[in-house]
């Protein structure tokens, strides 16, 4: 920690690394699945398989089918999406230190953009986001590069170690090392060692406790 100074930027995951909404993106996935023909998946298989957008993910998943698919779980989905998600331990007190220092914060998350939004709005956590993007709001998602260029666009912030990009999956670990950010995992216990080699993170947390105890460590020392 030593001579490190606090983040000009910090990019945010959505699921599993501010908020926990799994159980109704598995009701919402599991209603497609046995629609289309196949065997339901335990919350767990869900969560190791959902690590890309569902445009990307659903036509591997459900072949020349995946359209229709991909829009029955969106309709499952909105039924149910605002009415299981809670705020992970720790995280709204670290986006709120964030905003007192005066860090740029956002979202980068392959969460449809639309649903993203309006779960952001639900917890009343819009004031502490300068920008959101989630699937579909641009042509392309994560891990590609591009969207955290364009996340950062006009902020005058270039991509470097000075951002943050924290998340739990090793999609947003991908996405950190193709943007020239520093990667910052939130431990779940999903990601394979392999993964981990492939893509390493550059610091690893339990949850955003310890990371808002840590960014205040580094405020301490430097006033």
């Amino acid at each position: 920690m030593l001579n490190e100074a606090l983040p000009k930027a910090v990019i945010f995951d959505w699921d599993s690394t501010l908020v926990d909404n799994w159980q109704s993106i598995a009701n919402a996935l599991n209603a497609t699945l046995i629609r289309m023909g196949k065997k339901p998946w335990t919350v767990t298989q869900v969560r190791q398989n959902s690590k890309h957008s569902a445009r990307d993910a659903f036509p591997h998943l459900f072949g020349d089918q995946w359209k229709d698919a991909l829009e029955y779980f969106y309709q499952s989905f909105q039924e149910l999406h605002l009415t299981g998600i809670e705020p992970l331990p720790g995280a709204e007190n670290l986006l709120r230190f964030l905003r007192n220092e005066g860090i740029y914060s956002g979202i980068i998350s392959n969460k449809n953009g639309t649903f993203l939004r309006k779960e952001i709005k639900k917890l009343d956590w819009d004031k502490y986001f300068d920008n959101v993007l989630g699937a579909t709001d641009l042509d392309i998602d994560k891990p590609s590069k591009e969207i955290v260029d364009s996340l950062l666009k006009h902020t005058g912030i270039p991509p470097s170690d000075s951002v943050w990009f924290v998340g739990d999956a090793t999609v947003d670990l991908e996405c950190a090392h193709m943007a020239n950010c520093k990667p910052i995992l939130v431990e779940t216990g999903l990601i394979i060692e392999k993964e981990l080699r492939k893509w390493p993170p550059s610091k690893t947390f339990p949850s955003c406790i310890e990371i808002k105890c840590y960014l205040s460590k580094i405020k301490k020392k430097s006033t």
